[in-house]
């Protein structure tokens, strides 16, 4: 795998770059965010993910692994594949995206295009819980309450995925905010029994 390259740009656009690297130039894949952060012939570091398909190997190319290790993680949303993944790179800061999910904000995914407000809902309950695990993305660790995290633990540890129990949690959290009610204010085995009698009604 070709996670970093050190070069120099020798040729730059808002949608690629060439970077010369030992006396090879490499075509990498990139957004306007990252060209703006680049300068034609400087010395740079890119941080890269390469993308395989059977006709061919594609790099995409980012300033920080921050942003690196975050379009591999959108890339993990169904329906959600590489160009759409540097979409959302370019128009969201890790911060961004990782407050939108963690606030449940489909209007602020939903201004990345080609995303709708299928795939923003979709994003959201596939990645939440899981981008608090990226680097200094981890400071929004707080967007996921104690109580939340003891829920899941107790689901997954009944036989739910963790898919499965955010669903029953997503849940049971829009009816008792519907009904003016703070789960965090709730004894846990209370939630457990909400969320288990959602989870089975899912479940089918």
């Amino acid at each position: 795998m070709i996670s970093t390259l050190n070069g120099t740009i020798r040729s730059l656009s808002n949608e690629r770059l060439v970077i010369e690297v030992g006396g090879v130039g490499l075509s990498v894949l990139i957004n306007p965010l990252t060209s703006s952060g680049l300068t034609l012939g400087s010395q740079s570091t890119l941080y890269t993910s390469l993308v395989v398909r059977e006709d061919s190997l594609t790099l995409f190319g980012f300033l920080t692994e921050e942003v690196r290790n975050l379009f591999e993680l959108v890339q993990t949303v169904s329906g959600v594949g590489p160009k759409v993944a540097l979409s959302i790179m370019g128009a969201l800061s890790p911060e961004d995206l990782s407050r939108a999910i963690a606030n449940e904000d489909t209007s602020a995914i939903e201004r990345v295009p080609g995303i709708g407000k299928k795939g923003a809902q979709r994003m959201i309950l596939e990645l939440k819980g899981k981008i608090t695990d990226l680097g200094s993305i981890g400071s929004y660790k707080g967007h996921q309450p104690p109580w939340r995290e003891q829920l899941t633990s107790a689901l997954v540890s009944l036989g739910f995925s963790p898919k499965e129990s955010d669903i029953a949690i997503s849940n049971i959290v829009n009816d008792l905010h519907g009904d003016d009610m703070d789960p965090a204010t709730m004894d846990l085995s209370e939630l457990l029994k909400l969320a288990l009698a959602s989870g089975k009604s899912a479940r089918g």
